[in-house]
């Protein structure tokens, strides 16, 4: 299936039934009163997220999506039937904003819904307005017209950790080789198109690692999908940084990635991270200590050598993502237990 992470569709939710004006007329009443009924309700437009969807392909072929109005109401009191809503399935991930960004709907789990354009409200018939010194209301309202909006939808994928790192440093290659996904390997820059999900386990422990596509300098500007992609990290809580050890610049490299998250914001930047010098099999052994030496230094942490072809190095780095997420999700705890406090 198509990997589709961005989509921009139309909803209107449908008007609220008019109510009805009417009088009972019996041969044995004829002065039997009002008896007009309520209008039913419209129906509404509502996004709920399901299990068994990873893509938003379902919404490039169809982008507009209305409900039905409610039905009018009718004499002997009898309200009108309220429209059906309509449903929008979209996978676990999914962020919904009106144009002017304004954020309706962030979904983390299965079964999670909202409303995205409320249905009209059904209008009232006569009967609602007799009073004591009005027997004989000739009033009902109509009903309210139903929400209509123009939305965009954003897949972020859900990951523990995030691979990032300039074309062809050797991602897609190193989920390969920790995980059962199969992304597209060859040795050209953008070979991986489409972000990549994995489930990596090490020791006793697991964790979902995801494989975007390489950035480029001014990604965080749009350049080469840059904003698309740097968007599937922001949920991640540890980036795992590859620099490609054969590059004549471990240290720029290194540099324009984490410029580039600084750039897009979002607390990418802050983001615990793990630096890998990537594909060190390649390099010779005198030569791995000055571009980890260099490395180190424009990093402020200490990086790994690692080599997913080779499975050098693959280990450590693997339990050190680990810990790091482990680390994270211990503050996000602490946090979360001030914030009740």
């Amino acid at each position: 299936m198509k990997f589709l992470d961005e989509a921009v569709i139309e909803v209107r939710a449908g008007n609220g039934g008019d109510g009805c004006v009417s009088f009972r007329r019996e041969a044995n009443l004829p002065l039997g009163g009002p008896d007009g009924g309520d209008g039913g309700r419209g129906g509404s437009v509502i996004a709920m997220c399901v299990a068994n969807l990873n893509t938003l392909i379902d919404f490039r072929y169809q982008q507009h999506f209305r409900a039905h109005h409610g039905r009018s109401g009718a004499g002997r009191q009898r309200s009108g039937a309220a429209a059906a809503d309509v449903i929008l399935r979209v996978p676990v991930g999914t962020e919904i904003t009106i144009e002017d960004e304004v954020l309706l709907a962030d979904f983390a789990c299965a079964g999670e819904r909202t409303v995205v354009a409320q249905g009209g409200i059904g209008g009232r018939g006569n009967a609602r307005f007799k009073t004591s010194t009005n027997r004989a209301p000739r009033r009902a309202t109509r009903g309210t017209p139903g929400q209509e909006r123009r939305l965009r939808l954003r897949l972020k994928l859900i990951a523990d950790a995030g691979l990032v790192g300039l074309p062809n440093a050797g991602k897609s290659t190193f989920l390969a080789a920790v995980s059962r996904a199969k992304p597209k390997i060859a040795d050209y820059p953008f070979t991986t198109l489409h972000p990549q999900l994995g489930v990596v386990v090490v020791d006793e422990a697991s964790f979902v690692l995801a494989d975007v596509p390489g950035l480029i300098a001014n990604a965080s500007d749009g350049v080469g999908l840059g904003d698309r992609f740097l968007s599937h990290l922001e949920r991640c809580r540890v980036l795992l940084h590859l620099i490609d050890a054969t590059a004549d610049d471990v240290a720029g490299q290194y540099r324009t990635i984490r410029y580039e998250l600084a750039a897009y914001g979002r607390g990418l930047e802050d983001k615990a991270e793990v630096v890998g010098l990537n594909k060190i099999d390649a390099v010779p052994v005198p030569a791995r200590h000055k571009l980890l030496a260099d490395l180190q230094a424009v990093s402020g942490g200490k990086p790994l050598a690692v080599s997913g072809a080779s499975g050098e190095g693959v280990t450590p780095t693997l339990r050190r993502i680990v810990a790091a997420i482990g680390a994270t999700t211990e503050l996000e705890t602490d946090a979360a237990s001030e914030n009740v406090g």
